[in-house]
């Protein structure tokens, strides 16, 4: 037996990710700017929050950073910042997280679902410019939907497992049919696209999650915008408290969508240590790539796009019989998980669009076949070498 195989041998346990092994060595950082604000006892917005906007506009080389509660109220004040409402519609893709479409049905708004590249699992604009061409009409400067009735206003593409979409021919299409872009980056800060964009700068404005388990995560929930346009970041700060652009004068109805000082101050740490994180995360994405190369065609590895930075918020494989290696996996003590299982527009409660099984065939495919393994910076190659080998045991049943 080799040393390397002695490693893998003497690991039992793989977490799908270790948030203690990424807290311990910043502890007490983290516990000294904890300690300021407290000491300060200004907990919501205030100058923690606003370096950190600063800190993330710049990082995603964005005007200016808006910091919201979440990343699902990231989504919602940009939609609502764009005046989007009952009427309106938001060409997005099926195959993402709930948040995507569910703050577009919030707003009264009807989400639009196109199916997905399946090398990449990101929004396909080829099929994008097949609803538009195919489902909707100009009429006096307006894309109309002819199915529905509905104006078609944002494209909302998803950035989706830490891999820019093809934002290229996306805003392309918006460009030719006045759509404004709004980028669901959830997963994603750092990425860039093939021009060397970083994710959340492209579009009129980019929403990021720090939902504890993404690759820049609080200590619960928070999130920010990023836009390069100076109106709207003002109005989303005015709609993020209530409306109101002094204390107790609204000019419109905004929501509660403030982040919380001591989020700000955890966040702040943490992005000085982002690059790193992401790189490490990269070699671990590239070791899998290499040894399950070794495994043949049954284990299909991430696609990525010539020239894109891909920061692996998930490192995704596709597999045949997904459901019965998940299970293996589990019984192995590997962390493991599906994202996602079923898409958005086979979900009960948006039943009422009229979707069918077998209208997004791309997107169904991909939520029987894919599963998401452990690739977090702190991971070991014994774990991964673990991984790998238990995943080769398995096909070899």
């Amino acid at each position: 037996m080799s040393q390397a195989q002695a490693a893998s041998a003497a690991v039992t346990e793989v977490p799908l990710l270790d948030l203690k092994g990424q807290y311990a060595p910043l502890r007490a950082e983290i516990e000294a700017v904890m300690k300021e604000v407290c000491d300060s006892q200004t907990f919501i917005l205030g100058p923690k929050v606003e370096a950190l906007e600063g800190e993330i506009a710049a990082y995603s080389n964005a005007a200016h950073g808006v910091g919201t509660s979440s990343g699902t109220d990231a989504l919602l004040l940009a939609l609502m910042a764009l005046g989007i409402g009952p009427g309106d519609e938001v060409i997005t893709t099926p195959f993402t997280f709930f948040a995507t479409a569910g703050v577009v049905s919030r707003l009264g708004a009807r989400p639009v679902f196109c199916d997905i590249d399946p090398d990449t699992c990101n929004l396909d604009p080829a099929a994008v410019a097949a609803f538009i061409r195919e489902h909707c009409s100009s009429e006096s400067g307006q894309l109309v939907n002819k199915d529905s009735g509905g104006r078609v206003r944002v494209l909302m593409p998803v950035h989706l497992y830490g891999q820019c979409a093809d934002m290229t021919p996306l805003m392309t299409l918006a460009r030719e049919h006045g759509l404004r872009v709004v980028e669901d980056a959830a997963q994603a800060i750092g990425a860039e696209d093939s021009n060397g964009q970083r994710a959340g700068s492209i579009g009129d404005v980019g929403c990021f999650s720090f939902f504890p388990s993404k690759n820049l995560g609080a200590f619960g929930d928070a999130g920010m915008c990023v836009t390069n346009d100076a109106e709207l970041a003002e109005k989303m700060k005015i709609l993020r408290v209530h409306g109101g652009e002094r204390r107790y004068y609204h000019s419109a109805v905004g929501g509660n969508f403030r982040l919380d000082a001591l989020q700000a101050a955890i966040i702040s740490v943490k992005l000085k240590h982002l690059e790193q994180w992401s790189a490490e995360r990269q070699q671990h994405a590239k070791y899998y790539d290499e040894r399950f190369a070794e495994l043949g065609p049954s284990v299909k590895t991430p696609g990525v796009r010539d020239g894109c930075r891909h920061i692996y918020n998930q490192y995704t494989i596709r597999v045949p019989d997904r459901d019965s290696l998940k299970q293996y996996l589990t019984d192995k003590h590997i962390g493991c998980a599906i994202y996602y299982p079923v898409p958005l527009h086979l979900q009960e409660c948006f039943k009422e669009l009229g979707y069918r099984e077998g209208d997004l065939p791309e997107s169904e495919a991909a939520a029987n076949a894919v599963l998401s393994l452990p690739v977090y910076p702190e991971l070991s190659t014994a774990q991964q070498d673990y991984v790998v080998d238990s995943i080769s045991d398995y096909l070899r049943q």
